[in-house]
């Protein structure tokens, strides 16, 4: 156990996502509890400058490995390499953030190493050296404790979102080291052709600070221009049920749920949503909830905030224009 705690910092497009410096924070927390240095692990093509933007919250040292084959994430070539470092160094704890990628990841990785791992944690420590965490279960009505055996490396995966950043602090120096690897094209078994994105460039539902989520309450896909116009106001990212997703309403990348994107945003408002148990599974960590529906017994309120009983296609339109007034 010679190289602390490690992250497994992710890219997209050779841009840090902010998970990353979200994993960097929580692992310079923990680290200065035991005394122990923090690296992070950065993969992809010609991404070495970005190296600095991770030390500056909190990473010790930076080890990159740089290969045109790593440019875009397949979980073959990013176990491979990690596991190779993993196994070189023996690091005491591996965090990645729990995206769509990094849920894919550790637990190829965490196989790959012989050692478990933990999913979606919301909360860690560090108890007699071996990490603790703390993860949401039975879709969030209860938390779970987490404990290690001695086996190493402790891998686990943050709930983005959730995690404190640090401040940025543009003095620390960071020690960027290339790694050392090898890649074997006949073990590949995937390679990614084509990316299509989305028109639009809306920040993803997972990293969003703002969220304004649509319901079965809001009749049909037309309807949402509403909500569209309110998100564009706030700078939030519209979601929506899995109902509207089933409805084929909104695009499946919109859903927010137990089966859709678990998210924790600083407001998420919620439009003609009743609550269902599996979409609160998704949204119950956001630091505010608005509830908007004409129904007061309806379940989300329960979670709410704040709530509002009323006709959302009353409610919401007022909301905007007093925004716009304040705003």
């Amino acid at each position: 156990m010679t190289e602390g705690i490690w992250i497994i910092a992710e890219q997209r497009e050779g841009e840090l996502r902010k998970v990353s410096f979200e994993l960097a924070s929580e692992a310079r927390r923990l680290a200065d509890t035991m005394g122990q240095p923090v690296a992070a692990i950065l993969l992809g093509s010609n991404i070495k400058e970005k190296a600095a933007e991770l030390g500056k919250y909190g990473a010790d040292k930076v080890i990159v490995a740089d290969d045109d084959r790593l440019a875009t994430y397949t979980t073959d070539a990013y176990v491979s390499v990690i596991a190779q470092l993993a196994q070189a160094q023996e690091p005491a704890i591996i965090l990645l953030g729990a995206s769509v990628q990094g849920k894919d990841l550790s637990g190829r990785l965490a196989a790959r190493l012989g050692v478990g791992v933990a999913q979606d944690c919301v909360a860690f420590s560090i108890e007699d050296g071996n990490l603790v965490a703390k993860r949401p279960i039975y879709a969030g009505k209860a938390y779970a404790t987490v404990t290690y055996t001695d086996s190493v490396p402790q891998i686990a995966t943050a709930r983005p979102n959730v995690f404190e950043l640090n401040e940025p602090d543009e003095s620390r120096s960071v020690e960027v080291i290339d790694a050392e690897f090898s890649l074997d094209d006949s073990q590949l078994k995937t390679k990614v052709v084509e990316v299509m994105q989305e028109a639009g460039g809306k920040v993803d539902l997972t990293e969003a600070e703002r969220i304004v989520s649509g319901g079965r309450g809001m009749k049909g896909p037309e309807e949402f221009a509403i909500l569209e116009e309110l998100a564009d106001l706030i700078a939030a990212t519209v979601g929506a049920s899995r109902s509207v997703v089933d409805a084929g309403w909104r695009p499946h990348s919109d859903q927010v749920g137990q089966t859709g994107k678990v998210v924790s945003p600083n407001l998420y408002i919620a439009c003609g949503i009743s609550g269902a148990i599996q979409h609160l599974a998704g949204m119950s960590t956001s630091k505010t909830i608005v509830a908007i529906n004409k129904d007061p017994e309806a379940p989300i309120f329960q979670k709410a905030d704040y709530g509002v009983v009323g006709d959302l296609f009353e409610v919401v339109p007022a909301l905007t224009e007093a925004l716009k007034k304040v705003l």
